[in-house]
């Protein structure tokens, strides 16, 4: 009996361990570049759920970006490619705003190392062409995902007019 009431304790310990090792298994790595100093943190405690969303994010866009050209002007298709970049670069300036507000300049130099990735740069790069090609506009997003896609493509010209205003 007297083994019996130890083994009751020990389980609840046991389990409890098998769980740590479990999860800290599978929690993605967090950034190893990232530099703190003594006045504060460049990211919060759920970075690495954050690391996990801008990949999401990523795989979206490239989702969207990587179908035909076709589908990209009118009826359902059409909403799916611009709702896909919105989201996109609705979350990317809201991680840079929220950074820059929450841990102030390490965080605002750690965002924008963590959205300016080759991904980044790709997915930058073909919006440029969609806009240049005339498949969309900054006005095609919301208030701010509008203002990123205005910044991506200011450079460009649009000289294409594949879907009609």
């Amino acid at each position: 009996m007297n083994t019996t009431m130890n083994m009751n304790r020990v389980w609840p310990v046991v389990l409890a361990l098998v769980i740590f090792k479990a999860t800290s298994m599978t929690v993605p790595e967090w950034p190893s570049d990232v530099q703190l100093d003594n006045r504060g943190k460049s990211y919060g405690a759920d970075e690495n759920t954050m690391v996990e969303a801008r990949r999401r994010q990523r795989q979206a866009a490239f989702a969207v970006l990587d179908r035909p050209w076709a589908s990209r002007c009118a009826g359902e298709e059409r909403k799916q490619f611009i709702g896909g970049l919105n989201a996109y670069y609705s979350h990317r300036q809201s991680q840079v705003y929220r950074y820059q507000e929450n841990f102030g300049k390490l965080g605002t130099e750690y965002i924008a190392k963590q959205w300016s990735t080759a991904d980044d740069r790709r997915i930058d790069h073909m919006t440029q062409e969609a806009y240049a090609g005339g498949y969309l506009r900054p006005s095609d997003f919301d208030d701010v995902a509008g203002k990123a896609v205005a910044t991506v493509v200011m450079t460009e010209r649009a000289s294409g007019r594949a879907c009609p205003s």
